[in-house]
């Protein structure tokens, strides 16, 4: 699951924080997308900070691209499949 951070007054299980906050990437998600150029037009005019625009992937089939979502995650989109072959 993945979710915005919350002001979770009550709750002692958890200190929430975003990555931004912390200064740094916590963690990167890979999203499998039919077309990374596409998808990198969408988002760009949705407002996501496009950091790695599309290319072809180095090594092995497929495009792809990383962009930062509003709280500094990063996300990392493109068209390779290692599930499937």
């Amino acid at each position: 699951m993945l979710g915005s951070v919350k002001d979770m007054e009550g709750e002692s299980l958890y200190t929430w924080s975003t990555a931004r906050d912390l200064g740094g990437i916590t963690a990167c998600v890979y999203v499998v997308v039919v077309d990374p150029d596409a998808h990198c037009l969408h988002a760009r005019n949705e407002g996501a900070v496009v950091v790695d625009e599309p290319h072809d992937n180095p090594g092995y089939p497929g495009r792809g691209y990383t962009a930062l979502d509003p709280e500094g995650n990063v996300w990392s989109f493109g068209s390779y499949d290692p599930w499937t072959d």
